[in-house]
């Protein structure tokens, strides 16, 4: 079993735990009353150049622990400060560490559009998602079906929920089009055995449509990086770890974005 079988069965039992703990129509109350409340995740990875999404993430399977003793609050803060065009919470528990509590003191603490960096595989998660107070959700195409992608996607669509549709491969790529994604992700990093290949993006980038919007995702760290991706027409970076490690998170986000001093 892969690395994403076993994440992707350890979020079915979790979902399954969470909804007997808040029912669904609980969730759909705290979403209608936060109907106003959403921030325009895709239009802040069009602006002109190579948009930030800075990702706060505790560990992962691959790299462990990651930093410790340094909060949510803190770390999206600068984040925003170094001129961050949106962010990323991992809420996954038992792999990455993270929580929707993180989400909500992200929500809380920085004015930028919050993707909920999760793996996404039941519509309970969506109106969790948008109740904690995400902008936009992740859908991972090798963990999802034809149907269940679809019918996700359209869920979130209705939920006022932009979608990061993400791809590894060609068919996923594939995959991806067909249900008419706007935002695609492509992750540089395998998922079954969470080794890193850039090429990837610029191998699959040839095959994207005119008209999509194009984050890379995984393994990128300097500005020489994205000024190459900013060249053949990537529209966003996502970029955690490396940020994360940073002695100075705030300065690190700046030399990426080229932001003010």
């Amino acid at each position: 079993m892969s690395v994403l079988d076993r994440i992707v069965d350890d979020t079915r039992d979790e979902v399954k735990r969470r909804r007997k703990a808040v029912p669904l129509r609980d969730l759909e109350s705290m979403v209608e009353r936060r109907a106003e409340g959403f921030r325009p995740f895709s239009e802040a990875l069009t602006r002109p150049g190579v948009s930030l999404i800075a990702e706060h993430k505790r560990r992962s399977p691959s790299a462990g622990p990651i930093r410790e003793g340094l909060g949510v609050a803190d770390v999206v803060r600068a984040y925003e400060l170094g001129g961050a065009a949106a962010l990323s919470i991992l809420t996954e528990p038992f792999h990455f560490g993270g929580s929707l509590d993180d989400l909500r003191a992200a929500r809380a603490n920085a004015t930028l559009p919050i993707l909920r960096k999760d793996f996404i595989v039941d519509p309970y998660q969506l109106y969790e998602a948008a109740a904690a107070g995400a902008d936009a959700i992740l859908l991972i195409v090798a963990a999802l079906d034809d149907a269940k992608l679809d019918e996700l996607l359209h869920e979130a669509t209705a939920l006022d929920l932009d979608a990061l549709v993400e791809v590894h491969d060609e068919r996923e790529l594939e995959r991806a089009l067909e249900v008419e994604a706007d935002v695609l992700g492509i992750n540089n990093r395998d998922l079954t055995d969470f080794s890193v290949d850039l090429q990837r993006t610029y191998d699959l980038l040839a095959d994207v449509p005119a008209g999509k919007t194009v984050v890379s995702e995984s393994g990128f760290s300097t500005r020489e990086q994205l000024d190459d991706l900013e060249r053949v027409g990537v529209d966003a970076v996502l970029i955690g770890e490396t940020l994360m490690r940073a002695a100075d998170i705030e300065e690190a986000v700046r030399e990426l974005t080229g932001g003010p001093a």
